[in-house]
């Protein structure tokens, strides 16, 4: 059975840090591109941050670029896929998705992603 997981989020003040982690099981994920998406309230589902299955190339939004980090880890039967997330603002308040990707390299777009997380809420105030 497939799973992804994710954790770490929480309200916080901006401009702190928050660090989600998202794990993700029942499939080969180790050789498959992953990723990060974000819905706010009343808007569409978009793009935070991939990576590609070996954590050698990334991705990332440009409203989050030098803000977000997004890496990879692996354990047996299991991949982590976590992000940093710095300078928090009050606009980066959202549902975020882990998801996963068949292929390789680091996609940005939601319908290249074929298994996705349950998502974790994210609120900043100001």
């Amino acid at each position: 059975q497939v799973q992804l997981v994710e954790s770490g989020g929480g309200l916080v003040q901006a401009g702190r840090s928050l660090r989600l982690s998202c794990a993700a099981s029942g499939l080969t994920f180790s050789r498959a591109a992953m990723g990060w998406f974000r819905q706010a309230p009343g808007k569409e589902r978009e793009f935070v941050a991939a990576i590609n299955w070996s954590g050698g190339s990334t991705e990332y939004a440009d409203s989050v670029k030098g803000r977000f980090f997004i890496s990879r880890d692996a354990a047996t039967n299991t991949v982590y896929l976590y992000l940093q997330m710095n300078s928090l603002k009050p606009e980066d308040t959202a549902i975020y998705y882990c998801a996963s990707k068949l292929g390789t390299w680091a996609g940005v777009t939601a319908s290249e992603y074929k298994y996705w997380g349950q998502g974790t809420q994210v609120t900043i105030f100001s």
